[in-house]
């Protein structure tokens, strides 16, 4: 029997799930525009774990939603993640954070781009088609008026995420879907991680860093 608790911190969503078996237990997620996350995160562990009766000795594994995405929030989960991983003993799994993203498309018949807001009118974006197949790598991109266009050309594109409104006013295209009021979830991160767990795909805990994409650059912005 295997317990595998979620975190997922990669924007304004602060989300945490607790599996057993590959199946959904318990989780809780809280969207705060203000990034609550140094504050709730360690909250809705303990009262997950409580809620199911689960104890920390009793866990398995942690992932973690490793980016990209915001740097305070990504930093955030990591850092704790890791704490747990170390204080108990356990390894840590670590989820590309568009992969599991994409994953809150339902049978779709197109292409899947989910899109996380990286200021002004820059996105970190991947590509996936309809099995979840990432074809095209993760890029921080500006976004103009050609962006994705040999996807929409011939196929349906769902866009999902915090960037969609800017990208509405960029890309105007028949093929062009947006699903609305989506962030990453740890429930995605979870599904992933199971597999990852069932076959060893673990991290080197110590040496674990989130996948940034891109230099930290706020105080630098801020000074423009």
């Amino acid at each position: 029997m295997s317990y595998i608790l979620n975190i997922e911190t990669s924007t304004t969503n602060c989300s945490v799930s607790l599996f057993k078996n590959s199946e959904l237990v318990s989780f809780k997620q809280e969207n705060d525009q203000n990034y609550s996350h140094s504050k709730r995160l360690h909250v809705f562990i303990n009262s997950i774990l409580e809620d199911s009766k689960v104890s920390s000795k009793d866990l398995s594994a942690v992932s973690v939603s490793k980016g990209p995405g915001s740097y305070t929030g990504l930093r955030i989960g990591v850092s704790s993640a890791k704490g747990l991983c170390f204080a108990l003993g356990i390894p840590l799994i670590s989820v590309d954070t568009l992969d599991a993203f994409a994953h809150q498309i339902e049978s779709p018949d197109g292409f899947i781009v989910p899109l996380i807001d990286a200021r002004r009118m820059e996105v970190y974006s991947s590509v996936y088609d309809k099995k979840f197949t990432k074809i095209r790598e993760t890029r921080a991109e500006i976004l103009t008026k050609d962006s994705f266009q040999e996807y929409l050309k011939t196929n349906k594109v769902y866009f999902l995420g915090n960037a969609n409104e800017k990208t509405k006013s960029i890309i105007d295209s028949p093929n062009a879907i947006f699903v609305e009021h989506k962030l990453p979830s740890s429930i995605e991160i979870g599904k992933l991680a199971s597999l990852k767990f069932i076959s060893n795909d673990f991290e080197d805990t110590a040496n674990f860093e989130p996948f940034y994409l891109k230099e930290f650059i706020g105080n630098r912005l801020k000074s423009n």
